[in-house]
């Protein structure tokens, strides 16, 4: 594992993409993080246009850099496209991202990156066993993590659940189109964590995403799980785990 001070971290999501620098030794932001809306067009081109303006904002021309993106990354390509244009499924990513920013740029799938910064500095750290993050927001993400070690690129938000996908029914922008009340929120969505928690049996499930800050307000209604708690690491969770992924 390589030693350095400091990375870029950057989050890309489906309606915004947002970085700041962190300290690598605490996972601190040294910077107040920027943020940009996502092209609404979602396609590569305006998409790798704006993380360029990101980047050019702090002024990291030739510094590490690494990047949380909404898709499944395999083999420097990204493979799904649940909530950007359909032209990234397959597209290289890693190369045409390092290519523009001039830097060998890692990249991972976002809810893996928030995963591995609440498993190095937030509710994660030193739990034994199987640990699960969702990230409730414009879909759900997950990352699955055994003793701290993380198995990538899970789609739990795309799991069938009452006959449709997961996220279609009980993330944050589901609650949003539904117009939901946080009651019945809650009551969805802890049909939805139960579900979970019979297939993984988890020791520490963990709600990321923006919606994590209203936790008061909708658990309630899954008080029988009392393992499943609401991220520490917040908004910035993207960001810090994208810059660790410079240190592979």
């Amino acid at each position: 594992m390589t030693t350095i001070p400091a990375a870029l971290g950057i989050d890309v999501g489906a309606t915004g993409i947002k970085g700041a620098p962190v300290d690598m030794a605490t996972g601190l932001l040294l910077e107040e993080r920027y943020k940009l809306a996502t092209p609404d067009s979602g396609k590569p081109a305006e998409m790798i246009a704006t993380i360029k303006t990101l980047v050019e904002h702090f002024s990291w021309q030739g510094k590490p850099i690494g990047i949380g993106f909404p898709a499944v990354i395999k083999d420097g390509k990204s493979m799904t496209a649940s909530n950007i244009d359909k032209e990234w499924i397959g597209y290289p990513i890693i190369d045409s991202l390092s290519k523009e920013l001039g830097v060998d740029v890692p990249v991972i799938n976002d809810a893996d990156a928030a995963g591995q910064a609440e498993i190095g500095f937030g509710l994660g750290k030193g739990v034994a066993g199987t640990v699960i993050l969702l990230t409730l927001g414009t879909g759900i993400g997950s990352a699955i993590f055994k003793d701290g070690a993380l198995l990538q690129n899970t789609e739990l938000g795309q799991i069938k659940y009452k006959g449709k996908i997961a996220e279609k029914l009980v993330s944050n922008a589901a609650r949003k189109k539904n117009k939901l009340l946080w009651e019945e929120y809650g009551e969805a969505l802890g049909g939805y964590l139960r579900y979970i928690d019979s297939l993984f049996y988890p020791n520490l499930i963990i709600l990321g995403g923006g919606v994590s800050k209203k936790f008061e307000n909708y658990s309630a209604h899954f008080s029988d799980l009392p393992h499943v708690k609401p991220a520490t690491q917040k908004n910035d969770a993207g960001i810090v785990g994208a810059a660790f992924a410079t240190t592979t």
